[in-house]
């Protein structure tokens, strides 16, 4: 007679989405009924701590007024926002096509469709805070667009779980930064607030997935996994910042990207906020002493 038993990694897959089912039940958040959307925003109040806006601590910093940085600060929130918005459709993308391949029977599939929903939620949150802002767009780069399509035709679930991670990592530390500083604009923090939560058990999804989908790799692909995940990481960050960020503030956009680049406060910056990703990669054993080298090239690790 055939063992039907299911093998000990579904079943570790199953406890794992009941638990992050039951966490979601328990605490979702509907940001169009939660948030507070017409009450104005302060043109004096920071979006971001001082020392994380990309021109802090600069000789160009000390020539823009309080109001300026502030508005620096909310224009720079915006773009990463925007840049949000761009990963989350890539990502629902890459569950959706995840869940096709799976059994919706099982609690894995059903958790991965209550984290699309939870996405959508997100990116309408996000599209509302960047139009009360007075951003002009929630339109990624041309570059990003081109490579989130060629993502959708390559479809590699490992690098949508590994960028997820990365991502969702990196916008987490951010916006735990955000939720804590009581002196920054109510709105950014209500929607950074309803973000940590709810990306938590996303991250918890996403960890696991990555780790078992690893420990099948061939060193071949493993190769390939580890280039195609650092060119998605430098992307990412590389978007968080859009050249109309500076425009916006009446900032000569070539200058401003070249102190921006020459800044050890926004190196650090993102290194910091890189961090916890790194770390779980580097004992999964994704990034090694062989590949260290260009995270560090990137800016993403000390």
């Amino acid at each position: 007679m055939r063992d039907t038993a299911p093998a000990p990694h579904a079943d570790r897959r199953e406890q794992n989405a009941a638990r992050l089912l039951r966490a979601s039940a328990r605490h979702s958040h509907d940001p169009l009924t939660e948030i507070d959307w017409d009450a104005p925003i302060d043109p004096d109040h920071f979006a971001l701590p001082q020392h994380r806006v990309t021109l802090y601590g600069t000789p160009l910093w000390e020539t823009l007024t309080p109001r300026q940085r502030a508005r620096l600060s909310v224009h720079q929130l915006a773009s990463a926002t925007a840049a949000g918005i761009w990963f989350e459709l890539v990502l629902m993308e890459g569950l959706i096509r995840h869940v096709y391949e799976g059994d919706l029977t099982t609690r894995h599939a059903q958790y991965a469709l209550t984290e699309v929903a939870d996405e959508c939620r997100h990116s309408t949150m996000f599209a509302r805070y960047i139009a009360a802002t007075g951003y002009p767009s929630a339109r990624p780069t041309a570059r990003a667009h081109r490579r989130g399509k060629l993502h959708f035709l390559l479809n590699d679930t490992a690098i949508t779980f590994a960028g997820a991670i990365f991502v969702e990592e990196f916008t987490d530390a951010m916006q735990r930064e955000m939720v804590r500083d009581e002196s920054l604009q109510p709105l950014a923090r209500a929607v950074a607030r309803i973000h940590v939560v709810e990306e938590a058990r996303h991250i918890g999804y996403a960890k696991p997935e990555l780790e078992r989908i690893w420990a099948q790799m061939g060193p071949a692909r493993r190769a390939v996994f580890r280039r195609g995940l650092l060119v998605l990481a430098r992307l990412a960050v590389a978007e968080l910042v859009h050249p109309r960020v500076y425009a916006l503030c009446g900032l000569d956009v070539r200058e401003a990207e070249r102190a921006a680049a020459a800044n050890e406060h926004w190196r650090l910056a993102r290194v910091e906020w890189a961090r916890k990703a790194l770390v779980f990669f580097t004992d999964l054993g994704i990034v090694d002493e062989r590949t260290a080298p260009r995270w560090r090239r990137a800016g993403l690790l000390d």
